[in-house]
């Protein structure tokens, strides 16, 4: 059996973490992981996790199983977290996943059972393991413009042309905020446009919100996800907690599927315990049971919302200290989109002969269409990539 297999396609950003940790120079930068790191190059543990473990560790009584969904005070926090009563909260079903992307294999999955011949618009371009995900599952997937990479900005023209497209049953996913990869991301007065055009189909939104609290604030980022479910008459919404709460490795997700027909909640909860059992039966539960904690204790939730304020403008801070010193030493305004866009990514356009001479030259690691987590720079490694940038001649 073993010998019909086939070697799969490397990992690219795999391969680039591989590259950077056998490059030997002291000044090396690594913009190509996608993970939150502070100046120290550290991804922390959050004060409120730590205190909300400390307590757990006191509380637990057991390591038995929770149900199929988990522990239903996980996916009510989250629930108001993400929609804050758009919607009823008996209009919406739950389930927690192994994190984000265990939603959006599920929501996935969903899909497939209940509409087989679905095609998934998806943007151009978009998180690669959506692809890799629809790729293996044998979905059909259509792509649809989105990133201008010479302005910086969304090409919402092109966006709608190909929107026109969608059939009744199509599933569009979008980013809920922060676009991975490019940090470019759709204003309000835009997305009502695209519920306007899914609705008129009979398309159904899938929202992937990995970033929330990340871009604008944690209201802010919710807008989005918030305006699609309470004007579609079905919206699906994998939620991550892997970055707005620092949990990366405890894996914890939730997926929601949203229907303004309240009948139909209790078949969407049934279906997505059954493809809970199939996949992993029991979802975790530490990371679940770390953050009901937080978000349903009020000194802790402040003490949490006001870390995640410090990483979110810390980020901020970043962008607008490279888009000046870029403006400065290019003498233009060319890269000025960097400040505008939001979360940890930004795509600055480059073409990839100039990333493959910012690696050999200059040790900057960065994914070959030229996405950068701003979250991988401090206030000294600003200057030295933008110089590098500028010398060739990016």
């Amino acid at each position: 059996m073993l010998n019909n297999l086939h070697e799969q396609p490397a990992d690219k950003i795999l391969q680039l973490m591989q590259a950077y940790k056998a490059d030997p120079r002291e000044d090396k930068i690594d913009l190509g992981v996608g993970v939150y790191r502070n100046a120290a190059g550290v991804t922390p543990i959050m004060r409120a996790i730590k205190a909300a473990e400390r307590r757990w560790w006191e509380e637990e009584t057991t390591k038995a199983y929770t149900g199929l969904a988990g522990d239903p005070a996980f996916a009510d926090a989250m629930v108001d977290l993400v929609l804050d009563g758009v919607v009823d909260r008996d209009q919406v079903a739950a389930v927690a996943t192994p994190g984000g992307t265990g939603a959006v294999r599920q929501a996935f999955e969903l899909v497939r059972m209940a509409e087989p011949g679905a095609r998934v618009f998806v943007s151009d371009p978009t998180w690669p393991n959506h692809l890799s995900i629809l790729k293996h599952l044998g979905m059909e997937t259509v792509t649809y413009r989105y990133f201008d990479s010479a302005t910086g900005g969304v090409d919402f023209a092109g966006m709608m042309d190909d929107l026109d497209a969608l059939k009744k049953g199509d599933i569009v996913l979008l980013h809920g905020c922060c676009h991975n990869p490019t940090g470019a991301n759709l204003t309000l007065t835009q997305v009502h446009e695209v519920i306007e055009a899914m609705n008129r189909a009979g398309a159904v939104p899938m929202i992937d919100i990995a970033y929330q609290g990340f871009g604008d604030g944690l209201e802010a980022d919710a807008a989005v996800t918030r305006a699609v479910a309470g004007a579609c008459p079905e919206t699906l919404i994998a939620a991550s907690c892997s970055k707005n709460f620092g949990i990366y490795r405890e894996r914890t997700g939730l997926l929601m599927a949203v229907a303004q027909d309240k009948g139909l909640r209790a078949v969407a909860q049934g279906n997505l315990q059954h493809l809970n059992r199939q996949n992993f039966s029991f979802p975790p539960d530490h990371g679940a049971r770390l953050v009901s904690i937080v978000l349903t204790d009020d000194a802790l939730r402040a003490d949490w919302q006001a870390e995640l304020e410090e990483v979110r403008t810390g980020m901020l801070a970043l962008r607008e200290q490279l888009a000046e010193d870029l403006r400065r030493l290019s003498g233009s305004d060319r890269f000025g989109f960097i400040a505008q866009h939001r979360g940890m990514f930004s795509r600055l356009g480059l073409s990839p002969e100039v990333v493959a001479r910012l690696r050999e030259e200059h040790g900057v690691y960065m994914v070959g269409d030229s996405r950068i987590n701003v979250a991988g720079l401090n206030t000294e490694t600003v200057p030295k990539l933008a110089q590098a940038i500028i010398d060739v001649g990016g």
